[in-house]
């Protein structure tokens, strides 16, 4: 009797555990919805301008994490687009022009680097990956972001035992410094 009883919560809690894994994706969904809209201090339009930046950043960042070379330099001239045109929207906004068009200046700057380089290891497409995500963060920081899904993840051991972060749309860490040699290394720090 009694295994029949351990048998059958052990088959309760299986289906318990299987039941809320297909449900995971549902459930993130629905607590992304319950924190409210994206914004910003910027306008509405700018916000979103803002974000089409962020989407394509986490292009390059999957890139990386995937560790193609090709990849990355074709998601780096997609970010470079999405700058400029948030740039150009800044152009009409001169309260808040000052204060992020050095970051999309860096921005800009790095992606170009990442998409002149010809290194099949990704390795110096790395190098410029992390100046570029600084810029971001700190754009956001500045930008006031709120409910915008960004998790600041960061991985001590990149660059020798140096650190960097990289920009996340998932809590998941995905190590685009390390790509499949080191996936799941890092942590996330903060989440915008």
């Amino acid at each position: 009797m009694f295994m029949r009883i351990s048998h059958f919560l052990s088959l309760g809690f299986l289906f318990i555990c299987v039941s809320c894994n297909n449900a995971t994706p549902t459930a993130s969904s629905a607590k992304k919805a319950d924190k409210g809209p994206v914004n910003s201090k910027l306008s509405g339009a700018g916000t979103g301008k803002l974000m089409a930046v962020v989407t394509n950043y986490y292009g390059l960042k999957n890139a990386l994490v995937a560790s193609d070379a090709i990849k990355a330099g074709e998601t780096s001239t997609q970010l470079q687009i999405a700058v400029d045109s948030m740039s150009v929207f800044l152009k009409g906004d001169t309260i808040n022009k000052a204060a992020f068009q050095p970051y999309l200046d860096t921005v800009m700057m790095q992606s170009k680097t990442i998409s002149g380089i010809q290194d099949l290891t990704c390795e110096k497409q790395r190098l410029a990956f992390s100046s570029l995500s600084a810029a971001i963060y700190t754009m956001l920081k500045n930008a006031e972001l709120k409910n915008g899904g960004v998790y600041k993840q960061y991985c001590p051991m990149a660059f020798n035992d140096k650190g960097a972060f990289w920009l996340s749309d998932v809590s998941e860490i995905k190590n685009p410094y390390f790509g499949k040699k080191m996936l799941e290394c890092g942590e996330v720090q903060d989440s915008l």
